[in-house]
Parts: structure tokens; sequence; C-alpha cells
């Protein structure tokens, strides 16, 4: 299971203002956390960054490299910030990974950079036409998305299927698709297409206190499904691991000694599911 760190977007208030003053020290401490917690890439999220693109993402390419033995997921809309980012990328340490192409036109000459400069691209089920409705559009715009890959001439082997994870406090069915989707993205190829998910969309508009135990029960329930790779918090993730175990139990139907998190685990997946309907006080309930 490949982590993509996601501690460094330019969402975070420390991040933003770090970004805005080319302050290393914050970007290189977080780095070094999630290279230290398990992280094996690390995403640099500039936002649209439309005045300056292209100098802060090879800012930030260089700030995490000097720091951290890791690969770069560089995050952005700004086509030319991303080829600036690739550049300076130190290739030593792994294959850059861009995030992402799509089914819109605008994004199609992302799989131009993954061919030029041999990167892993994710490759995000949603187009132009909105949100997709199910599982199966989302292997239909995947069908799509590796179709055009290969015309490119990006090998399969670059190309990460993202089924698009949406916040289950309001588009709660879409958890269940997701994981359908990965199921089926899948099987779409042999070998397997690899997969990712931004794991904590899930859980965005959560009570704080939900999020984690959300974010780990999904991401144990994609694992099963054949997930492959996850912009995650790391250690958030490595707790996921330790408790893989109980919560597969659970799921099969067996009881396990400590009752409390027995009940946790049955009502988050049965939110995730969407056999219940979700609330902020649904462990509550």
């Amino acid at each position: 299971m490949l982590i993509i760190g996601e501690k460094l977007s330019i969402i975070a208030k420390r991040v933003r203002e770090a970004m805005m003053k080319k302050d290393k020290g914050p970007i290189q401490e977080i780095a070094t956390r999630q290279w230290k917690e398990g992280s094996g890439v690390i995403d640099a999220n500039i936002g649209p960054a439309e005045d300056g693109g292209e100098e802060l993402m090879q800012w930030m390419v260089t700030t995490i490299q000097e720091v951290v033995p890791l690969p770069v997921c560089l995050d952005t809309t700004n086509f030319q910030a991303i080829e600036a980012g690739l550049k300076v990328h130190n290739n030593q340490w792994g294959k850059p990974m861009i995030n992402s192409t799509s089914n819109d036109p605008e994004r199609f000459p992302i799989l131009e950079l993954g061919v030029k400069y041999n990167c892993d691209v994710i490759g995000l089920t949603v187009g132009k036409g909105g949100l997709p409705a199910d599982a199966e559009e989302r292997a239909h715009i995947a069908a799509e998305i590796m179709g055009r890959a290969m015309e490119y001439g990006l090998p399969l082997d670059n190309l990460y299927l993202d089924p698009l994870v949406l916040q289950i406090a309001t588009s709660q069915d879409h958890a269940r698709h997701v994981i359908n989707a990965v199921k089926m993205f899948r099987e779409m190829n042999d070998p397997p297409m690899k997969t990712i998910v931004g794991l904590s969309n899930i859980s965005n508009g959560c009570p704080k206190t939900l999020r984690p135990i959300l974010n780990k029960h999904f991401f144990v329930m994609l694992m099963d499904a054949g997930l492959t790779s996850a912009i995650a918090d790391a250690h958030e993730m490595a707790e996921a691991m330790k408790e893989r175990s109980i919560i597969s139990d659970v799921m099969a139907g067996k009881e396990i000694a400590d009752k409390q998190k027995m009940t946790e685990i049955r009502k988050t997946v049965d939110v995730i599911m969407g056999r219940t309907l979700y609330a902020h006080s649904y462990l509550e309930m």
C-alpha cells in the first residue's frame, strides 16, 4: 500500500503561510514527519497557483527533496507549474506523480507530461459533465482515460485510477460507489489497474472527533476492495493497519471482546455502506 502524504496542502493555514513567505522550516518539518510516519510519496498541493505557480512548485519540490529521499506528487491545475516542478524533481528518489488528468479535455495534456517525464499520473474519473453517478459511470470514465493514456503513449502501469471520494456528510451514497468502483477498476486490465483515493475527503465537514474514525474504517474497506494507494495521513493509516484485523472480524459478523469498539465498527461500516443514514451523532444513536 502506497501512502502519499497529504499534509503539505495550501488549504492548511501554516503551510499556506510558509509557501507565501518561502519559509522552508515548516515545509521540511511536515515533509520529514510524513516520511518517518510511512509515506512513500509527498504530495505538494499548491492550489491553482495562477500567479507565480512555476516558481512556487519548483521551490516546493526542491525544499521537500532537500530533506526527504522520496518522490513528490505535483498537485495543481496549473500545467506550467507541474512541468516546472518536474524539471527540478530528483528522480533518484523515484518517479514523480502528477495529480491529475481526468475526462475534461483541458486535462488531457497532463498525459503528455507523464510520457515526457516518465511520471505516474492520477486519472480522476470525472469530466466536464458533472460528478459520476455511481460505480458504473466511474468505470466508464476510467475506461476512456485508460484508452486515452495508451493513445498518448503512457504505460497503464504509470496510471492510477481515482474513483473520486466525496463527503459522506453530503453525498453518503457515493462512499459505497467508490468501494465498488475500486473493485471494478481492478478488473479492467491484466495485471490489475492501480487505484488511488483522496481518502480524507470522506470525512470533510464531519466533527473533528469523527474524522479519524471514518477515515480509518473507509481505508480498511477500500483495502479489502483492492485499493493500492491513498493520499492520506500516514499516521492515521498506520493505525488503521493495526486495527484492520478486528475491523475485518466485525465486518464478518464475529464478536470481539471490546464491545464499545465493536459497536463503533458496526455503526461506521453501516453508515459507509448506506445501511443507516449519516448524522454527526451516528455513534450515539
